[in-house]
């Protein structure tokens, strides 16, 4: 299974971090998610998920910042076109973003249920979407959490498939 996701000279493009123009966020939030291309599912994949996390905020907020989880994605699922988890173009169940837990005081669903773009505040970082391909449909709901995801999925993964984008401060 392969996964990329595009990039600009090396680095993800503006509109999807905190470089959005003000017209592509939402509260101060990069919310445009970026397109995804997925190649090779293997047979046998029932469904499809995603984490999209920073390692290098584990300096800056002691914890790995989770951008993007969703679950469900149908198993032919070939790309995530840009906006997807606003627009609702690919059928997904999204999850809490680290934005959900409290650190933020955010509570609206818009921001903490789907793509929040890297923000990083210390120099440059680096991004992980990872892509499961898993044998079953999870039974999550619409905010589910990702260690709800890690326990869930357990058993379940066929394959998994990683693309690091480096986001610029």
């Amino acid at each position: 299974m392969q996964v990329s996701i595009p990039t600009v000279n090396g680095l993800l493009a503006d509109k999807y971090s905190k470089h959005a123009a003000p017209d592509q966020q939402y509260k101060g939030h990069p919310i445009i998610s970026f397109p995804v291309d997925i190649q090779d599912v293997p047979a046998g994949t029932e469904s499809l998920a995603f984490v999209f996390y920073d390692h290098d905020a584990i300096p800056v907020s002691g914890f790995t910042w989770i951008h993007w989880i969703a679950a469900n994605l149908p198993a032919d699922t070939t790309s995530l076109p840009e906006n997807a988890s606003q627009s609702g173009a690919v059928s997904m169940v999204q999850g809490n973003n680290s934005s959900a837990g409290g650190y933020t005081g955010e509570t609206d669903l818009k921001v903490t249920q789907h793509y929040v773009g890297p923000y990083p505040p210390n120099g440059d970082h680096d991004y992980t979407f990872k892509l499961y391909a898993l044998d079953t449909t999870l039974p999550v709901k619409p905010g589910y959490w990702l260690n709800d995801f890690y326990k869930l999925s357990e058993g379940h993964v066929l394959a998994t498939a990683k693309a690091i984008v480096v986001g610029r401060h």
